[in-house]
């Protein structure tokens, strides 16, 4: 473990983080508001800390990044990262007195949870809001993917970085060199990013809720500028285009680079996509029919709210228009699966994914084949190639770490006095990179009221969740550190 070229790439990582935080002061300075101090000291504090970091050890070489070094620099990476992006929020005070509940938002922000403490979401300043809208578009599509396509010195060996954070069983290598890759998901990204905002200012909203709730869409993070989420907007028209661009959101950003490449049965040739998208329109039918009749009275409405919440929670969003703690006993049970299943490989969406979900449904049936006939040969295909033996043994392995993990979080927070469903949607929202869950956690509540070390927990199922378990749990490995 070269620790001084690992220290280098953490500090310039830091740095340009520090002046991402220019952004957010200028939306401060526009608006004359409460953040512009915060921001000039956080950004002070984080550019100089990057910079001192990386001279420090800017002599460090490195010919080959290899796999340990790369998952030791995603995972340090997005721990500094998360702490030096709670510095804005905890120097305006207000509803940050504690520094654990502004670091909660940070690393609820980049990691595109969405999960959050304030009680009053409109009540912080227009800067502070645009910078938790900011943190999320960037934890998006990753900020070590970003470095890799923007920073010519993290060129060779990118391809370590890049598969300890891409949330994907198998990343896409779309171009032959790595750092390309990174560039056109970005360059994907912010296109489509750029049609969701057009549209909601077209539809009305104005041109700060519009950019903000992009932000928070297009990585599946559900950060909102109001207290009310989406429902603030009572529109039908917002709902219609939040609506499709989280299942874009959801969708694996190499199909959509093949798509606009002119393959336009890119996303019908695809397995998983159109698992994925029969999962949603089949779930948006259930929901609406259970809501008819018991929650709303015409077909219109129950569609409407029924399928917002639905893509919401299944691209792990976690926007709300409703309350759906009020819903049928079905509907909330399927809004809860849905927050284990998630999106799709590839996506900016969380859960154990789509593609992870259907093979494992292969493998059982694999198995179930075999006692029937124990003779035959029989391989786990998807879209019609067999898949490796390593690629199942780490589908099955995380699998069971994420269901291990999601009880074991479960139980330590039920024994900081948390309730049942609380603990228990809290932590699947979190390691689900949902956001909202159930009881004191629910879409009209939020995390303020979950115990110190509470926090501290669900900020580390968080980063869990966004890294796919392997990067953050391998550094608990003895032997990680070992020669």
């Amino acid at each position: 473990m070269r620790w001084r070229y690992i220290l280098s790439v953490i500090g310039i990582l830091t740095a340009v983080l520090g002046l991402t935080m220019i952004l957010p002061l200028l939306v401060g300075v526009l608006y004359r508001d409460s953040s512009v101090k915060p921001f000039l000291y956080a950004m002070a504090i984080t550019v100089s800390s990057g910079l001192i970091l990386y001279f420090f050890c800017r002599r460090a070489k490195a010919e080959i990044i290899s796999q340990r070094e790369g998952m030791a620099i995603v995972a340090i990476g997005w721990t500094v990262i998360g702490l030096f992006g709670a510095l804005p929020f905890y120097l305006e005070g207000g509803e940050f007195r504690f520094f654990v509940d502004a670091l909660f938002e940070s690393v609820s922000g980049f990691t595109t949870t969405g999960s959050s403490i304030l009680t009053n979401v409109e009540g912080i300043s227009k800067g502070s809001l645009f910078w938790r809208s900011l943190i999320q578009w960037l934890g998006g599509m990753g900020i070590i993917v970003l470095s890799v396509a923007i920073l010519p010195f993290l060129g060779v060996g990118g391809m370590q970085l890049y598969k300890a954070e891409v949330p994907s069983p198998i990343p896409d290598k779309l171009r032959p060199r790595i750092r390309d890759t990174a560039m056109v998901l970005w360059k994907v990204y912010a296109l489509i990013s750029l049609g969701q905002v057009i549209l909601l200012m077209a539809g009305g909203m104005g041109p700060f809720d519009s950019l903000c709730h992009t932000f928070t869409t297009m990585p599946t993070g559900g950060f909102s500028t109001k207290n009310a989420s989406v429902a603030h907007f009572n529109s039908a028209y917002f709902d219609g285009v939040m609506i499709v661009f989280m299942v874009l959101a959801g969708i694996n950003f190499s199909l959509h680079y093949q798509f606009m490449k002119g393959n336009t049965l890119a996303f019908w040739k695809d397995s998983e996509c159109r698992f994925f998208l029969g999962i949603v329109v089949g779930l948006m039918a259930i929901v609406s029919f259970d809501l008819h009749g018991k929650v709303y009275s015409s077909v219109g409405s129950a569609f409407r709210y029924g399928s917002f919440q639905v893509v919401s929670i299944l691209t792990t969003t976690g926007y709300a228009t409703a309350d759906y703690e009020q819903w049928p006993a079905m509907s909330q049970l399927i809004l809860l699966l849905c927050m284990f299943l998630g999106a799709s490989a590839g996506s900016t969406g969380g859960g154990m994914k789509c593609l992870r979900v259907m093979l494992c449904f292969k493998f059982c049936y694999k198995e179930l084949f075999s006692l029937i006939h124990p003779h035959a040969v029989m391989h786990v295909k998807i879209g019609g190639r067999s898949v490796p033996e390593d690629v199942m043994r780490s589908v099955m392995g995380f699998l069971a770490l994420y269901v291990g993990l999601f009880a074991l979080s479960s139980v330590l927070l039920a024994g900081m006095g948390v309730d049942f469903i609380t603990s228990f949607s809290a932590v699947a929202a979190t390691i689900g990179n949902i956001g909202p869950g159930f009881g004191m956690v629910g879409p009209v509540e939020n995390f303020a009221a979950i115990p110190f070390w509470g926090k501290w927990l669900l900020i580390w199922c968080m980063l869990l969740g966004r890294l796919e378990i392997y990067t953050i749990i391998i550094l608990m490995v003895p032997e990680f550190w070992r020669k």
